[in-house]
């Protein structure tokens, strides 16, 4: 059975707002600073989509929230523009690289390293447990780590966890949203421990 929808559904962007919403950047969303930070979620950089509405993970194929949802991290199916609601729950969401593009193709290894740089400054600020990169061909290039796999990573990034997740969005046909909710319970699990 499908989840249903939380009443904040999103009205779809004009053709004309998505092209506005090039290079745009949208904020992290983080818990207060002090408050427990327990997964920080990491995506490559914010599609168009969630560029011209503010909301991480936005556009509605992505599988991000279906997954947490489905994971247990969440109680119910969260819509995007519920987003602010995460930090009551101990997780964040940020970007690795912050300006919006079409396509995740768009970004350069340089920019995909220096987002890195600025990544590892923020968890030394944040202080996660763990932090979730969902995207394992950006964070081989960030992190200079080409064998690097979904799932537990050695070693830590500040002090935080490191966890590989698929990309969530829905042009990757390779993960469904109960394999990413899968994935996503295991880290759940993990924090358990």
């Amino acid at each position: 059975m499908k989840p249903s929808r939380p009443p904040h559904s999103l009205a779809r962007p004009s053709p004309e707002d998505l092209a506005a919403a090039r290079n745009r950047t949208i904020p992290d969303v983080l818990p207060p600073a002090g408050a427990p930070l327990r997964v920080l979620f990491c995506g490559i950089n914010p599609s168009l989509y969630s560029a011209a509405t503010g909301w991480h993970f936005a556009r509605p194929g992505n599988r991000f929230w279906p997954a947490l949802h489905l994971s247990g991290f969440t109680p119910r199916r969260l819509d995007p523009a519920e987003q602010d609601l995460l930090a009551g729950y101990g997780l964040g969401i940020t970007n690795l690289v912050a300006r919006a593009t079409a396509q995740a193709s768009e970004l350069g290894p340089a920019e995909l390293r220096a987002g890195g740089e600025r990544l590892a400054a923020l968890i030394a600020d944040r202080r996660p447990r763990v932090l979730a990169v969902a995207g394992v061909t950006a964070y081989r290039t960030a992190f200079a780590c080409p064998r690097a796999t979904i799932g537990p990573q050695p070693g830590t990034l500040a002090g935080a966890r490191l966890w590989i997740l698929p990309n969530p969005s829905g042009l990757n046909a390779h993960t469904t949203a109960p394999k990413l909710a899968g994935m996503l319970g295991e880290l759940r699990d993990s924090l358990e421990e």
